[in-house]
């Protein structure tokens, strides 16, 4: 009860510079884990409810508004990473096999974000992917698999653009 009153909470402040400045505080009285201090614009949706403390964020984080959160697995996010707007990270999914009764099942894996990695607007970051230290990942991008330290990373799925000095 006490994570949905301070999500509610955080997610619906006037988004003036001052509150941006709290808005992570509120938030980690919600339950999640943050290393530091870091600016989250918000709103967020945080998903299924009662896993906060399955989402950790580093020191000097940014993250932009309106950035969904699958928290099934755990998602640890580096320290001065750059989040864009409609970033979505989903630690859960669905096999293709139905069984009759049962559905498809459900897997989930653990997501890690390095260090000083970029994440453009409205990419997709799916379950059991690292992204390495320094990596930029390009907005829209559908990450599937893991991306190394300093590349450029961009497309459906995402493939490896160049290597970053």
């Amino acid at each position: 009860m006490k994570e949905l009153i301070f999500l509610t909470l955080a997610n619906n402040l006037p988004r003036i510079r001052f509150l941006d400045k709290i808005r992570f505080r509120i938030l980690r009285m919600a339950g999640i884990i943050f290393d530091g201090k870091s600016k989250v614009w918000g709103p967020l949706t945080i998903r299924p409810i009662g896993r906060c403390n399955n989402l950790r964020i580093g020191s000097g984080t940014f993250i932009n508004t309106e950035v969904r959160f699958g928290v099934v697995g755990k998602i640890s996010i580096g320290n001065n990473v750059l989040i864009g707007p409609r970033v979505m990270f989903e630690t859960v999914s669905h096999g293709l096999k139905y069984i009759p009764g049962k559905g498809r099942g459900v897997s989930s894996k653990p997501i890690v974000v390095g260090d000083e990695v970029w994440i453009g607007a409205a990419a997709v970051i799916t379950q059991g992917v690292t992204i390495g230290e320094g990596a930029v990942v390009a907005a829209g991008a559908l990450v599937n698999r893991d991306v190394e330290p300093r590349t450029l990373v961009a497309g459906v799925p995402a493939k490896l653009i160049k290597y970053i000095e």
